[in-house]
């Protein structure tokens, strides 16, 4: 149990994160700047059998209505479990990190997401339990191939994972799959150095308003996720948790209308601040 005194300060070191300014000192300079050789742009394949994903995605239901979409966006915590296809999958995957071209000969990579200094210093991992073609298993998307790999297979307890890895969210178990971003530190460091970090969170929220739209605009549903247990993500998906490591999850999952009432129930507890 934390102290009135301890809260503050854990308060007033996060408030001290968020305003921490980039102010470039003369005497301070990156590894970029000192010449050290640039990290790879990709993480290399975990070993694991390969599926090709495909990118017939005018072959998707796809609202076309920006407008549309950012309207309708919410937050969805009641799915249906029903299958995705692996196109709606491939789709969501494109536009959360798909690669579009590169800048120089291995620079930088251009994806369907900004990211400062185009980094890119993040990987994507999933837990399947309900993707047409696709055994349930833990995955590793491949951005450069637009592949998908398998980690390990499901043996009989994903549901329990992702609820206790969701801070024991039970909705987020019912999801048909659930993305988890992770950050590959060095990817940013090398290029900011101890500024890399702060704004690494903004880029990773650039991924998350993606998979949202994304899944808004093919009638899905999905729900970002700050509180997880990052320790047991990054043993499930075998990252050494300080090279690379997990920072939010997002399940994603088919919904219907006739739920709408029973994502209100979610918000009961506003009525308490109504009397």
């Amino acid at each position: 149990m934390y102290t009135e005194e301890e809260i503050r300060a854990k308060i007033q070191e996060g408030r001290n994160f968020m305003k921490k300014p980039v102010v470039v000192d003369a005497d301070y300079k990156t590894d970029q700047y000192l010449g050290k050789p640039q990290p790879p742009l990709f993480k290399d394949p975990m070993g694991g059998e390969q599926f090709d994903l495909p990118k017939n995605f005018e072959d998707l239901h796809i609202a076309h209505s920006f407008l549309e979409v950012i309207n309708s966006r919410v937050s969805n915590r009641v799915y249906t479990e029903e299958p995705l296809t692996l196109l709606q999958l491939s789709y969501l995957l494109w536009c959360a990190q798909g690669v579009k071209g590169l800048r120089g000969k291995k620079y930088a990579t251009l994806r369907t997401v900004p990211c400062g200094g185009a980094r890119h210093q993040f990987e994507l991992y999933l837990a399947v339990r309900n993707v047409e073609g696709l055994e349930p298993g833990y995955y590793h998307y491949l951005a450069q191939f637009h592949k998908l790999e398998l980690i390990k297979a499901d043996d009989g307890g994903m549901k329990d994972f992702i609820k206790a890895s969701n801070s024991n969210q039970s909705f987020t178990a019912n999801a048909s799959v659930v993305f988890y971003v992770s950050m590959v530190a060095y990817r940013a460091e090398w290029r900011y150095g101890i500024f890399a970090h702060r704004v690494a969170l903004i880029d990773a929220g650039y991924i998350s308003e993606n998979i949202y739209l994304a899944a808004t605009a093919a009638d899905l549903g999905s729900c970002a996720i700050g509180a997880i247990n990052t320790a047991l993500c990054n043993e499930t998906f075998g990252l050494d948790g300080d090279e690379e490591y997990v920072v939010m999850s997002h399940p994603v999952g088919t919904i219907r209308p006739e739920d709408h009432q029973k994502e209100l129930d979610f918000y009961a507890f506003i009525k308490e601040f109504d009397k």
